[in-house]
């Protein structure tokens, strides 16, 4: 994945992981139980991609706070960071892939079902995406 594409999907998760808080946020479930419950799971939900596009980024970020290292290090680091991009990436089409259908999602970043099998937590062979 490229870094420009990476930062396109990372800046419209992060946009979009604000506007579902901002969302949830101004629900007033009163005395209903059942609007009460889903505003708490959707702020938890925000909350857990926070934490996965965290990591997805943590190690490029350490890479970038170690720049007076010497220049076989600084190799070593930035391999490594586009490594680590390319092995975290399949997180950030997965999250992504969730707000299909939004105006600023651009068709590329769709997941792509492949040939071969993989069970399920349910033991049932389906297709895989990517």
């Amino acid at each position: 994945m490229r870094d420009d594409e990476f930062a396109a999907m990372r800046d419209f998760l992060w946009a979009r992981l604000d506007e579902d808080e901002t969302t949830a946020r101004a629900l007033k479930p009163g005395k209903n139980q059942d609007v009460a419950k889903l505003q708490a799971r959707v702020l938890a939900d925000v909350e857990a991609k926070r934490r996965l596009m965290d990591w997805v980024e943590e190690f490029p970020r350490r890479a970038e706070d170690n720049e007076g290292r010497v220049l076989w290090k600084k190799a070593a680091r930035e391999l490594w960071a586009g490594l680590s991009r390319d092995f975290r990436s399949p997180v950030i089409h997965a999250l992504v892939a969730a707000y299909d259908g939004h105006r600023d999602f651009h068709p590329a970043w769709r997941l792509v079902e492949v040939e071969d099998e993989y069970e399920s937590r349910e033991g049932t062979p389906r297709a895989r995406t990517v």
